[in-house]
C-alpha cells in the first residue's frame, strides 16, 4: 500500500493530484484530528492503535502496510504544517516503547518490519535557505526514527510548481 499525507484543500488536491494518487490511501484533514496527548496508551492500553478515536487512530497500522509514504506539506519555519505534524505524531504506534541505540542515539524499536520509502514535498512562497536546512534535518530525523533508508525531499514555491515535483507513487 502507498500512503499520501497532505494538507491541501480538497479543491487544490483534486485539481492537482487526484489522477496521480488514485490508487493511494489518502490521509487529509477532515477536521477531526486530535493532538497526541502523550498518554502512551498506544503502547500500553491498545498496542499499535491510538486510544483517541477520531478517524486517525490507525496510523501505526497503516504505516505497517505501507511501501511508500508521500507527504505534501506547506513549509512552516522549516517544519511540517500543523496537520501533517499531528498525523506523524499520531503514527507513533508504529514503534514499540522499547529502546535501542542507533548511530549513538536512543530510538524506539520497530513494531513492524516493513521497509518504507519517504517522499516529502514542501511548498510555500519564499522558503528561506535556513528553513530548507531545518526541514532537511527534520525529515532525516523522522526517517531515522521510522527506519526509512530511502527518502527524497523537494521544495516548491507554488502548488503548480509542486505538481511538477510530485510523481506517482
Amino acid at each position: 500500500m502507498n500512503i499520501l499525507i497532505h494538507d491541501l484543500s480538497k479543491e487544490h488536491f483534486c485539481s492537482l493530484f487526484s489522477d496521480v494518487y488514485k490508487d493511494a490511501y489518502i490521509v487529509s484533514d477532515i477536521g477531526t484530528i486530535r493532538h497526541c496527548i502523550g498518554c502512551f496508551g498506544c503502547w500500553i492500553k491498545t498496542p499499535g492503535t491510538c486510544v483517541l478515536k477520531d478517524g486517525y487512530e490507525n496510523m501505526g497500522e497503516l504505516l505497517s502496510k505501507s511501501e511508500k509514504v508521500t507527504i505534501i506539506s506547506r513549509c512552516f519555519y522549516g517544519c511540517y504544517s500543523p496537520f501533517v505534524k499531528n498525523v506523524l505524531d499520531r503514527s507513533i504506534p508504529w514503534l514499540l516503547p522499547f529502546f535501542k541505540i542507533l548511530n549513538n542515539e536512543t530510538h524506539h524499536k520497530r513494531r513492524y518490519q516493513n521497509k518504507m520509502r519517504f517522499a516529502v514535498h514542501f511548498y510555500g512562497e519564499n522558503i528561506t535557505a535556513e528553513e530548507k536546512e531545518t526541514a532537511k534535518k527534520l525529515v532525516k530525523a523522522n526517517c531515522t526514527n521510522f527506519y526509512v533508508k530511502n527518502y527524497e525531499i523537494s521544495f516548491s514555491n507554488t502548488l503548480n510548481e509542486l505538481r511538477g515535483e510530485v510523481t506517482a507513487i
